[in-house]
């Protein structure tokens, strides 16, 4: 007789999740608005209030919905890193037929639509990763590791409030300067390993300073979620830059997470 142990991953949670055309059509709306109530949300659905919460909560356990307090109200972001997680784990692994409709649902989800992305005023990013708070505020903070994931960027900080962030191109990015500064700001606050908030601009656009706040929470077994917010309001191309939804400017916000995630969890990047 053979037993077969089954485990419930991460995967099997985006997968269950995305299974149903419900909480599709949900990630859908968020995609095209993000940032909405619930609401917003039920008013595009033929389904009852308790039906519309039971399908977010199942996105929210799954990783594809954040959420956060505006008020009274409780609004809900499309997070795309487990999308991203899901591409590099199964359809870059794989090039059979039988993966074309993970194909079409990333490409759905993440397409190039610069207009939803430039409307959209606040971007909420999470991952879960198992690693120390400290190792993952280390990640975000020093420069001998944000040189190994993402844009592979040499960051300064000034961990202090209004101190200086500038993150020099390094050698990740060929042909270019290496001591250039490609993105700046100013440390609003710092609270290691907990919290960070601080301004942040692409030197290339001239558009205002934006705001991201980095947020460390420890979890059960060793797992913390890191939940990245950038309020883009009044910058429309950040948006688009960050949202990854530029094509050839890389996969933004959501493909820098997935990659600190890749590196803290295996001693390698996605890339590497």
């Amino acid at each position: 007789m053979v037993t077969y142990l089954c485990l419930v991953t991460d995967d099997d949670r985006v997968f269950k999740a995305l299974a149903d055309p419900t909480r599709r059509l949900l990630l859908d709306r968020l995609f095209v608005r993000d940032g909405r109530s619930l609401s917003d949300l039920e008013s595009d659905v033929d389904m009852t209030r308790f039906g519309v919460m039971k399908h977010l909560r199942l996105l929210e356990e799954a990783g594809l919905v954040t959420t956060r307090k505006a008020g009274r109200e409780k609004l809900h972001f499309l997070n795309v890193v487990p999308i991203r997680l899901i591409h590099d784990r199964w359809i870059d692994k794989y090039t059979e037929p039988q993966v074309a409709a993970l194909t079409s649902l990333k490409t759905e989800l993440e397409q190039t639509m610069t207009t939803a992305a430039t409307a959209t005023t606040v971007q909420v990013h999470r991952v879960y990763i198992k690693a120390t708070p400290q190792a993952i505020w280390d990640a975000i903070t020093r420069p001998e590791w944000s040189k190994r994931y993402g844009y592979r960027a040499v960051v300064n900080y000034d961990l202090r409030a209004g101190g200086r962030f500038e993150a020099l191109t390094g050698d990740g990015m060929p042909g270019m300067d290496p001591t250039a500064c490609v993105v700046e700001g100013e440390v609003i606050s710092a609270d290691p390993p907990h919290r960070l908030v601080q301004t942040w601009r692409p030197t290339w656009l001239d558009e205002p300073f934006t705001t991201v706040t980095y947020e460390i929470r420890e979890g059960q077994d060793g797992v913390c979620s890191l939940t990245l917010t950038h309020d883009v309001r009044d910058a429309p191309q950040t948006a688009a830059q960050t949202s990854g939804s530029v094509e050839g400017a890389g996969g933004g916000w959501p493909e820098v997470l997935s990659d600190l995630k890749s590196l803290l969890e295996t001693g390698s990047g996605m890339y590497t």
